[in-house]
């Protein structure tokens, strides 16, 4: 399966040889932060053993923002308790306001040592790799969701004030996109947890979205299955899926990155075929071709 010049965001599976039997994943990882995308290539591959072709076709679009306040918060490590990463790109904006030479300098002589004595939590391993590149050190990186990075922080603080350490009343700083779920910073604040959130990016539809899902169908013919990465990949993508593949939508197996993501599916009423045990490219692979019985 060549897929170099891919477009990142959403990936398409067909055959080789034109056959029936198709598949298609849908994610999330265009703009900013595509390479995250590309970790999922090499297992999604294997299912070219069974004449599946990949494909990719951007979802969203990002617009960084509010740049320059959340360097300014990045320089006052001693005003915070931590760091919370629950997506790659909240760690781009962070590379972002590190790009200039003057703020990459104080950064490597005294920031980035001061924010290791502290505690960054993430969520999934994609956005863990691109922690470990602004030279932090993450952890939390197996919870597959922002609920339970939301319990593996509570259970870390206690952990800490049970060993002795005086509770801290700074907050976890905690850069997040426009469209991020309640259910993180709700369990926190019901812990006693203070959180101070910051908005660094925007999401939007992807403006090619509707062309490229069109182009797709016409093309390549009916999909054996689609996965979603994420809730807003199933707000963005739904009503076109439905309008291209018609009557044929019910032939389609349906599968999510993780429980979050099937949720929102479950909401629209889509049936959910499978969703990946973690949120790695290994359990992906492994679920589609469950569900696809390969």
């Amino acid at each position: 399966m060549a897929h170099s010049g891919a477009p990142m965001g959403a990936a398409g599976v067909v055959p080789a040889d034109g056959a029936t039997c198709r598949a298609a994943w849908l994610c999330l990882g265009v703009g900013a932060g595509e390479g995250t995308c590309c970790c999922f290539w090499e297992p999604l591959e294997e299912l070219g053993l069974y004449g599946f072709e990949a494909a990719l076709i951007p979802v969203l679009s990002f617009e960084f923002v509010s740049l320059q306040t959340f360097f300014e918060k990045l320089s006052h490590p001693d005003s915070y308790e931590g760091l919370i990463f629950t997506s790659p790109r909240a760690v781009e904006a962070a590379k972002l306001c590190l790009g200039e030479n003057s703020k990459n300098e104080a950064w490597r002589n005294s920031l980035q040592e001061k924010w290791n004595t502290k505690s960054v939590y993430v969520v999934g391993k994609a956005t863990a790799s691109l922690v470990e590149e602004i030279g932090l050190a993450p952890q939390g990186e197996k919870c597959g969701n922002a609920e339970k990075l939301a319990g593996y922080i509570c259970a870390s603080m206690q952990k800490s004030f049970n060993e002795g350490e005086t509770p801290n009343s700074s907050p976890l700083l905690f850069p997040c996109g426009s469209l991020k779920r309640e259910v993180l910073p709700t369990v926190l604040k019901e812990k006693g947890i203070s959180l101070e959130s910051l908005t660094v990016y925007q999401t939007a539809q992807h403006p090619s979205l509707q062309e490229s899902l069109k182009n797709y169908f016409s093309q390549q013919g009916i999909p054996a299955s689609i996965t979603f990465f994420s809730p807003s990949g199933v707000r963005f993508c739904l009503q076109h899926i439905q309008k291209f593949s018609g009557d044929f939508i019910n032939q389609i197996k349906f599968a999510a990155i993780g429980p979050t993501t099937a949720e929102a599916m479950e909401a629209e009423g889509i049936p959910v075929s499978c969703t990946a045990e973690n949120p790695t490219p290994q359990d992906l692979a492994a679920g589609i071709k469950k569900a696809l019985h390969l």
